[in-house]
Formats: structure tokens, sequence, C-alpha cells
């Protein structure tokens, strides 16, 4: 598995192109725009496109898949059938799926918003917009605060030291770096 990183300029999220070499299939997690980067990237590879993953409903997290959908035929999970309507699988819960011949697991960790999604493949995290590297993501009332705090501690801390976090912005870390230096955990 090889896992390769994509910017996006306008909401400074990142979008993840998470490629199964053996079976030559990836899936887009967070597609906020669509570049030719990640268009040449798929094509020179001579890559099927199997799955978008959506980590939450924000625009900056979502604007590219309409452009993935007029190339690709990607399924599209995410925990809100607003990305894409009657194409969305929606996930609930916690559980695994498996796409590109990979296992994927998902955790619903609600609080940034009600439909916050992390994704494990392998020893990497997915981690959306719940928590990034020194501080967690944005909620809009102590309560909701409260219950990312908690999912966070139950879902993710939980992980083994060595698992590496992908957020949703910024850069990435370790579950054991987040431990140690995490401030908004204490």
């Amino acid at each position: 598995m090889k896992v390769y990183f994509h910017l996006n300029i306008n909401g400074f999220s990142n979008c993840y192109l998470v490629v199964n070499e053996s079976a030559k299939e990836a899936i887009i997690i967070d597609p906020g725009k669509i570049t030719e980067e990640i268009i040449t990237q798929i094509e020179e590879n001579n890559l099927k496109l199997a799955a978008v993953l959506v980590t939450h409903n924000h625009e900056s997290h979502v604007e590219g898949i309409k452009t993935l959908q007029k190339i690709y035929s990607p399924k599209i999970y995410a925990a809100d059938w607003e990305i894409a309507g009657t194409q969305t699988n929606v996930i609930t819960g916690d559980g695994r799926l498996k796409l590109a011949k990979m296992n994927i697991y998902h955790m619903a960790v609600p609080g940034h918003t009600s439909d916050s999604v992390v994704y494990k493949i392998g020893n990497i995290l997915f981690s959306g917009d719940a928590i990034f590297a020194g501080s967690m993501g944005s909620t809009n009332s102590s309560y909701s605060k409260f219950i990312l705090q908690s999912n966070i501690e139950k879902k993710i801390l939980s992980q083994l030291d060595g698992t590496i976090v992908m957020p949703g912005h910024g850069p990435p870390s370790t579950i054991e770096a987040l431990k140690q230096f995490n401030f908004d955990l204490e």
C-alpha cells in the first residue's frame, strides 16, 4: 500500500490517494479538489479508482467528488447521504469495508460534525477533522466538545502508539505524539 498526499489550497485540506499496488486499484480520501496531478497519478499508473471515502461533509473535503464522478465511477462512502445523494453508500457506526482489495475500518467519531468518520487502513488512521497534530477538531458547543474528546480517547488514542495519523489539515502525526503533545486533550 502506498499513500500519496495532495494539498487543496482552497481550504488547506489534505486529500489522500491510497493505492493497492498489487491490485492496481486506489481509493481517494477527502477529495477537496481534484487536480491534474491526481488524475495523472491515477492514469499513468493504470489504476482503477474503486472508491471515495469522506470523513465529513465540509466543502473543502468533498468539492472534488463531482469531478471524479465525471471521469470515473467510484463508489462513494460517507456518513451523510447528502454528499452524493442516492450514489452515497451511507456508513454508520463502526465497521469494516473491503475496497480496492484492502481492509478498511471505519469509526464514527462525531463532535466536529455529526457525520465525522475516521478510517483505518493498515497502520494508518485518516482522521479528517476529528484530530490534528497538536489539537483536536473545532466544535460548536461544550457538549460537542465533550463527545469529540470522549470519542478520541475511546477510538483513536486506544490505537497502537506507532499508528500514523493523517489528518484533514496539517502535518501527519502518530498516536504516541498525539498523547504527548496534543494540548486539547489534557
